[in-house]
């Protein structure tokens, strides 16, 4: 038995004619009659009632036409569910992030633009540091992640989605916390660090040892934290100062002030990484919606600045 066995038992079941059934199918009579007979007699079972005149079902075709619907149906919605599920439009998306990716404005969006535009596809997100995130993207733990630059695996690729300023942050009474210009990172160089771990795996400590060299010192790091909010807290105490991304200036924490650097190079991007050989519709939609919001991102800042100027 073929799904078009069933699909022409139906035509002809609610036409109850033939040649009706025929012209709405789109074949000619004979073979229709020809194929309504070629299921009854796999079935073993006579269908339709026919004489000269009329047509009717037979109590086993009653009954038969209800499951050949709910069979057709169900076809019917497995064909919807495969061609949605290629769109990107269902299934399960796991999403790794470095724990400052929230605090920009342009992944929040983004990820409300996708459940908006996919609402039956359920978002599994995991934070982890950025080579936490890498490498479960790597293993295929993550199908795509958001992490601060750092080198990357054979295999793998990144796309930039934005980059942003890197800001000291100073106890409120530091000796430069009242000034308006930037600064730089050499006014910070006999000035106590409290920092991430090199070992946790963020693409902040190597950029911050670079511009430290680049600036004349090493820093000195006598206090580390995993957590950006664990660091901030401690500036606030008056243990160190630390260096990190600007978006975590829209936070309002008192005991601290931030303070743009004007060192060359002194700021940080962050990079949407996934697989070389990652084809999932699902990722492909969220990279689509990612990359489409952080352009117009960067167009609204251009447009601020340009009114700005």
């Amino acid at each position: 038995m073929e799904l078009r066995h069933l699909r022409y038992f139906v035509a002809v079941a609610e036409e109850l004619h033939f040649g009706r059934a025929a012209l709405q199918l789109g074949i000619s009579q004979p073979p229709l009659s020809q194929q309504i007979q070629a299921l009854e007699d796999e079935l073993g079972v006579r269908l339709l009632e026919r004489t000269n005149r009329r047509v009717a079902l037979s109590e086993a075709g009653r009954l038969f036409l209800v499951e050949a619907r709910a069979a057709l149906a169900q076809v019917d919605k497995a064909v919807a569910v495969a061609r949605r599920a290629q769109r990107g439009e269902l299934g399960e998306l796991k999403v790794g992030f470095t724990s400052s990716a929230p605090f920009t404005s342009t992944i929040p969006r983004a990820i409300q633009a996708f459940r908006q535009a996919c609402p039956e596809v359920h978002l599994d997100l995991h934070e982890l540091s950025s080579r936490g995130v890498a490498e479960a993207v790597y293993e295929r733990r993550l199908a795509v992640g958001m992490i601060r630059p750092l080198a990357l695996p054979e295999g793998m690729t990144a796309l930039e989605l934005f980059a942003e300023p890197l800001v000291a942050v100073l106890p409120a009474g530091h000796r430069l916390a009242a000034a308006d210009a930037a600064l730089t990172l050499c006014e910070l160089a006999e000035e106590p660090f409290v920092f991430f771990p090199r070992t946790f795996g963020t693409g902040l400590y190597g950029q911050l040892q670079q511009l430290a060299r680049a600036a004349g010192f090493s820093p000195r790091i006598v206090q580390e934290a995993s957590e950006a909010m664990t660091l901030i807290g401690l500036v606030a105490t008056g243990l160190g100062v630390t260096v990190l991304p600007a978006s975590f200036s829209r936070m309002r924490i008192d005991g601290v002030v931030w303070r743009t650097l004007a060192d060359p190079g002194a700021s940080t991007a962050v990079w949407l990484v996934r697989r070389e050989d990652e084809a999932s519709p699902l990722v492909g939609r969220f990279v689509e919606l990612l990359e489409a919001e952080a352009q117009r991102s960067r167009l609204q800042a251009g447009a601020v600045g340009g009114r700005s100027a």
